[in-house]
């Protein structure tokens, strides 16, 4: 028997935003549809050296310590609760983890001037322009010279396939960019801005745009 019109069916109803809040559900989709995308990220972008100290904003599950060296200093930071949970249950030996909106007075406590790098996997396209300006100066404080901040999100770019836009579309994220776009807000703070598009990091069609930014 059909619904009644205007009705909503149990399957419409289902908001995907609400099932990857759960760390396990994230994580589950990540490593079905992205299983690259963390190393990709972690070795030919971030980069870490033994004994580095990282600053992880976004951190979510903590999947990227995973594929970082153990030796490294490493403070996450996410605004999920659940996630957060999820991090310290798997590398509270590794990391510390807080569940708090990273701002100046949280860089200041931790010791601004003093992280060699601070990382954003999938942040950018979740902040408006002023947002997005304020995570840039926050992680230029942030950071000792000759420090690299290093962030990766969905990009529009000239000829995409219609899948990888309508995926970009229905991101959780509502302010995915061009190239251009996420470069214009980093140059604000840093004058090395170098960025990299791939399409090869996920099963599915997409596009990210990796930025490494640097104050030398």
């Amino acid at each position: 028997m059909r619904p009644p019109p205007g009705s909503l069916t149990t399957a419409s109803r289902i908001d995907p935003r609400r099932i990857l809040a759960r760390p396990g559900a994230y994580r589950f989709l990540a490593a079905l549809l992205r299983p690259r995308q963390a190393p990709i990220f972690a070795q030919d972008y971030v980069r870490a050296r033994p004994g580095d100290r990282v600053l992880d904003i976004g951190c979510g599950p903590g999947d990227l310590l995973a594929e970082l060296p153990p030796s490294i200093a490493y403070v996450g930071f996410d605004k999920s609760e659940a996630y957060v949970r999820a991090a310290r249950s798997r590398f509270g030996d590794r990391g510390t983890f807080f569940c708090r909106t990273v701002d100046r007075a949280v860089v200041d406590e931790l010791g601004a001037g003093s992280f060699d790098l601070v990382v954003a996997h999938g942040v950018l396209h979740h902040l408006d322009d002023t947002e997005a300006d304020a995570f840039f100066a926050l992680a230029r404080a942030a950071l000792e010279p000759g420090g690299r901040v290093v962030t990766a999100d969905g990009c529009w770019v000239d000829g995409q396939s219609r899948m990888t836009r309508y995926l970009l579309a229905r991101d959780r994220g509502r302010h995915v960019r061009t190239e251009s776009g996420y470069r214009t807000l980093a140059e604000r703070h840093f004058p090395s801005v170098v960025s990299d598009i791939r399409h090869d990091t996920s099963r599915v069609p997409y596009t990210i745009v990796y930025l490494v930014c640097s104050g030398q």
